[in-house]
């Protein structure tokens, strides 16, 4: 599936202005989920936008416990009313917990796709060995693969089953959930290009090139501060500096 660099992760996001204004910002991914409990705000923020349909991916996740097979159904059905679309982009199975069985779950999602339900299966927050069991499942590609991912914790195994099997990763809380500001590395960084350590921290998770990132933003400045991170350019020692963080900090464990 091709995505966006940038693209907006709406999780506690509950003013449709906000997602309309990353429409007329040029944000053209936005990511919801069931559990969110905004997929009602996101269809809000697209009919009041100008921004044609079809130039909008529209991705949101079905939640642990609807992840039994005539759920996946139902609850998917729901997510599409409430988001106001008659087909749903890409959509991922939040976490494989719960009622997740690969056998019955992945189906549902084969089914789901056949029938222009929705586009493309994603999957997210998966370990390798779980990858590998829905590949051998599912007869959809994988359309994307959603992971945190920033310099305080990284998972590049997961990066490189990504380049092998051709699917992008999706970056969730590629800010660390503002801890980027905290990071002297950053902060040094970001003093030399004259930016913020926000800006360095998503230029560093989008210089690998199978990632593409989501961070949550509900102003205009930093939404339209994300998109510019996306041209931010860093010097292999900047790259290398940021690679030597101590990784011990996963901010979303199952």
């Amino acid at each position: 599936m091709n995505l966006p660099p940038v693209g907006l992760g709406t999780m506690g996001i509950e003013d449709p202005d906000v997602i309309a204004t990353a429409l007329e910002c040029g944000y053209r991914h936005l990511d919801t989920a069931q559990i969110y409990g905004n997929e009602a705000v996101v269809g809000a923020g697209l009919e009041r936008s100008d921004v044609p349909r079809e130039a909008i991916t529209v991705a949101t996740k079905v939640w642990a416990d609807n992840l039994e097979s005539e759920r996946v159904r139902q609850s998917t059905h729901d997510s599409a009313r409430k988001l106001g679309l008659e087909t749903i982009d890409l959509l991922y199975v939040h976490r494989p917990i719960e009622s997740y069985e690969p056998e019955a779950t992945l189906p549902a999602f084969d089914t789901l796709r056949d029938e222009g339900h929705i586009k493309g299966v994603g999957l997210s927050n998966f370990t390798l060995q779980e990858l590998e069991t829905a590949r051998a499942v599912l007869e959809s590609p994988i359309g994307a693969h959603q992971i945190e991912y920033h310099p305080l914790f990284a998972t590049p195994e997961l990066l490189e089953h990504a380049r092998k099997h051709v699917y992008p990763v999706v970056a969730y809380s590629p800010l660390a959930a503002g801890r980027a500001r905290e990071l002297e590395v950053l902060v040094d960084i970001a003093n030399r290009h004259g930016t913020t350590p926000e800006a360095v921290s998503l230029a560093w998770v989008l210089q690998h090139d199978t990632i593409v990132a989501i961070p949550k933003a509900s102003t205009r400045a930093h939404l339209e501060a994300n998109l510019e991170a996306a041209t931010l350019e860093l010097t292999p020692d900047e790259v290398a500096r940021i690679d030597g963080i101590e990784r011990e900090e996963e901010l979303f464990p199952e």
